[in-house]
């Protein structure tokens, strides 16, 4: 909503399209009373929720050429899990190894077969 006579001096973005915040219908998704009472509250009490609402700063709304599209400025994607390196890398050298001794029992096998051991 924009208001011409409003006291602050940003913008309150609210995206209700994240999970929870609608019902999924066949043909059309619906608000239920919970989901309106939400959206209500913090349009209301201008509350900031991560992936939901935030308030913007008109400078930053000027810096993105005033584009007023809600998901410049309240994303609903989830950030990534961050992935231990060295504990994967260590996982990594480990599964190798099997591998490895795998192949040597395997080319081990083939060989009493007479048959050509794996590369």
């Amino acid at each position: 909503m924009l208001k011409k006579c409003k006291k602050f001096d940003d913008v309150l973005f609210i995206n209700a399209t994240g999970p929870d915040r609608f019902k999924k219908d066949k043909r059309q998704n619906k608000l239920e009373p919970k989901h309106i009472r939400d959206i209500v509250e913090t349009y209301q009490l201008r509350k900031e929720e991560d992936r939901y609402s935030r308030r913007v700063q008109m400078n930053e709304i000027e810096d993105k050429g005033f584009n007023l599209n809600i998901a410049r400025y309240v994303s609903t994607a989830e950030a990534e899990k961050e992935v231990d390196l060295a504990q994967t890398n260590l996982r990594l050298k480990g599964l190798e190894e099997k591998i490895s001794k795998a192949k040597t029992e395997h080319n081990g096998f083939l060989q009493d077969l007479g048959l050509p051991k794996l590369p």
